[in-house]
């Protein structure tokens, strides 16, 4: 039995993404003990997930931290790993590489740096999709995929039967309206007349919710829908992918909880604007499609309406 070390820090989306990657790392390695390094958000989570053995924390002090970076590469190098996959694929992993692996290749070290097609640059090779890119690497790497390109992040969910009790919870649509403030160019302004439309069209038949995130209740009370909580502190992840898993629908900016979506199977659309696309990030699935428009400001609540109308 050999130790495989997984390391993947985040983000909430960029999680979901990877656990068809994980499961498949997971898959071609059955008879050795799976590792996974990440950051705190993000460590009680991956606990849960059936294809990881143990987690190790990665607090992601500065790389000028040169106590902390000795004494975590010293807890990497103890577990005597005999292959590393690089999920996150940063500029930070990179830099543990050229500590832990100087001069491994893909063999030891799987790694977008490692596996780059020898035709194309890194800028080139970054337009195709995630999931993809993610394919590509661990192909490349030796292994066989078969779940990668179709994660299932359905592992995250826990129990809410007391949080949809205590809100009487049925039937719902959920609504993501919010995102980090430097990425306003993600949010979409018309939540607001959205909920209306929705509420004159289906009365009492479907509740209309939000989930905000720790920094995001204050926010919340600027929004007309529902703010469910757990004992007035914002759903931990296990939570939350519960609540979107119950939805009757989801519509969200292209955050977190839009790829948490995406990759449960639940219904709904999510928007973007100019920031990118949705095939870059992967986010459409059979149940969960797009929609696309240059400016974010210019697409109204009607259009967002009349597509949940044809979905719903």
């Amino acid at each position: 039995m050999s130790n495989i070390l997984i390391i993947k820090h985040g983000s909430l989306g960029d999680i979901a993404q990877a656990s068809g990657a994980i499961q498949d790392i997971y898959e071609n390695h059955k008879n050795d003990k799976i590792y996974l390094l990440t950051t705190k958000p993000y460590l009680e989570l991956f606990k849960k997930n059936p294809f990881i053995q143990e987690v190790i924390l990665d607090k992601r002090l500065p790389k000028y931290n040169l106590v902390y970076l000795y004494f975590l590469m010293r807890e990497i190098k103890k577990f005597k790993f005999s292959k590393v996959y690089d999920l996150q694929n940063s500029s930070r992993t990179l830099f543990y590489k050229n500590i832990l692996f100087p001069k491994a290749s893909s063999d030891i070290w799987s790694s977008t740096h490692t596996t780059l097609p020898v035709d194309k640059s890194k800028n080139e090779f970054d337009k195709s999709s995630v999931l993809e890119r993610f394919d590509f690497q661990l192909k490349s790497s030796g292994l066989k995929t078969f779940n990668t390109l179709k994660p299932d992040f359905n592992w995250a969910a826990s129990d809410i039967t007391e949080i949809k009790r205590q809100y009487n919870l049925k039937k719902y649509i959920l609504l993501f309206p919010f995102c980090s403030p430097h990425l306003t160019l993600k949010k979409w302004p018309y939540y607001n007349d959205l909920i209306k439309l929705l509420l004159n069209k289906f009365g009492e038949e479907f509740k209309v919710l939000i989930a905000p995130g720790p920094q995001e209740i204050s926010e919340a009370k600027e929004i007309d829908a529902i703010s469910i909580l757990d004992n007035k502190k914002a759903l931990d992840i296990s939570q939350l992918t519960s609540l979107i898993k119950d939805s009757s629908f989801i519509i969200a900016n292209d955050t977190g909880p839009a790829h948490i979506a995406a990759h449960i199977g639940a219904k709904g659309l999510t928007l973007f604007g100019k920031h990118t696309t949705a095939y870059n990030v992967s986010i459409e699935r059979k149940n969960f499609k797009p929609i696309e428009v240059s400016d974010l400001k210019n697409l109204s609540a009607q259009k967002v309406f009349e597509r949940i109308l044809q979905n719903i």
